[in-house]
């Protein structure tokens, strides 16, 4: 029996090192994945911006892009999807790897009015992204060609009611924001507004800015230089008071339509798989960067208004605004085949 019991040990030895090694390369793995979570970011994030260059999201995404960039010790670069009012860059971000190097910069036109306008949109806001964290509010504004001679939103509600073909608004795109907001304006007004889309806000402005159509209903930040610089005139902000970016322009509620108050969000969303861990973290640096004092300045002059929160947060928002928004869209009758 103590010959069979020597004889078993060194077999037990073996065996008890085997399975030590097998732990211990358990837990190697295990610390490897942690240093690989650990260590991200460690190469060149992309924040895909689905519109053109010169609106809201554009100029707003490149401000948090190069503070956020700057916190987490890896550049940040604006890669430009314009399409199908947001659709495309918006879907290319969908079906990136859920690593945390690829973002899409939201615009509530996209993720919340597009399911409800398009016949079929190739994404799903809720099952194909997870919130990272909004950017703030923007305030939006109505602005004429100096050249067209009515100034105050009564005169340019009586001039459109002259018009045969009624009076041209510009926009970012239909079903964006601006678009339901200049839709709920004719319907609140009975104004005779033709509504013209554009792939972006920054084509909009340049219509509007060289007489090629009379109106454009955009985001303060698309527009503030110009109306600065006297090469646009602002007809009304959309927001419940005035801006203090351009504290002289009345609300619509001043100028005579009660309780219209439309303004629109940005914000930032990753591939749904995209580990919690890195979500948190973006969300961290995120709020940091919208605590900042220079770039909550910065965001106010562009007419939006930081607004730092939690994951979810701004998921709850985005579901609210997904239910809000199709029943606007719904009784305006707007759709895109």
């Amino acid at each position: 029996m103590n010959r069979n019991t020597t004889a078993c040990a060194p077999r037990r030895r073996v065996l008890l090192s085997i399975s030590t090694m097998g732990l211990a390369v358990l837990l190697g793995g295990g610390f490897g994945i942690a240093q690989a979570q650990d260590a991200w970011p460690n190469k060149t994030i992309r924040l895909v911006v689905p519109f053109t260059p010169g609106g809201v999201t554009d100029t707003s995404g490149r401000l948090i892009a190069e503070h956020l960039g700057k916190r987490l010790g890896q550049q940040i670069i604006v890669d430009n999807k314009p399409g199908a009012s947001g659709n495309i860059g918006t879907s290319l971000v969908k079906a990136a790897a859920a690593d945390g190097y690829t973002l899409v910069l939201g615009f509530d036109g996209t993720m919340v009015i597009n399911p409800h306008v398009f016949a079929k949109t190739p994404f799903d806001t809720v099952k194909d992204f997870v919130p990272v964290g909004k950017i703030g509010d923007a305030t939006l504004i109505l602005v004429a060609n100096p050249a067209l001679p009515a100034k105050t939103l009564t005169e340019v509600i009586a001039l459109s009611k002259t018009q045969p073909g009624g009076l041209s608004f510009g926009t970012s795109g239909t079903g964006g924001t601006p678009h339901i907001a200049g839709e709920l304006l004719k319907s609140r007004t009975n104004a005779n507004l033709m509504h013209i889309p554009y792939k972006g806000g920054g084509q909009a402005m340049t219509d509007v800015l060289g007489g090629t159509i009379p109106l454009v209903y955009t985001a303060v930040a698309g527009a503030h230089g110009h109306v600065k610089s006297g090469k646009l005139h602002a007809v009304a902000v959309s927001s419940a008071q005035r801006t203090s970016a351009l504290p002289d322009v009345p609300t619509f509620i001043e100028s005579g339509v009660p309780d219209f108050v439309v303004n629109s969000w940005v914000g930032i969303l990753a591939p749904i798989a995209t580990p919690t861990a890195i979500v948190t973290r973006l969300n961290t640096e995120l709020n940091a960067v919208l605590n900042d004092p220079v770039v909550r300045e910065k965001l106010r002059l562009m007419g939006i208004d930081a607004t730092p929160g939690t994951v979810d947060q701004f998921s709850n928002e985005i579901k609210r605004d997904l239910a809000r928004y199709g029943q606007v869209v719904k009784s305006a009758g707007i759709s895109i085949e």
